[in-house]
């Protein structure tokens, strides 16, 4: 029973972070653009030309 006093208030200072974490994500637009990365990873990034550079 003596547990539970130590316990209850970690788990509300646990739970109270985590909720403070996710409110600051939220505040700061990391939830704007679900779409935005999904679709980053399909398109292919443009290759330059870098022969010109070499030296042989």
């Amino acid at each position: 029973m003596t547990t539970l006093v130590y316990l209850i208030p970690v788990a509300l200072f646990l739970g109270a972070l985590g909720l403070s974490g996710f409110l600051w994500a939220l505040r700061s637009g990391q939830y704007e653009d679900l779409d935005g990365a999904a679709e980053r990873i399909l398109i292919e990034p443009e290759v330059q030309d870098n022969e010109g550079l070499r030296s042989n």
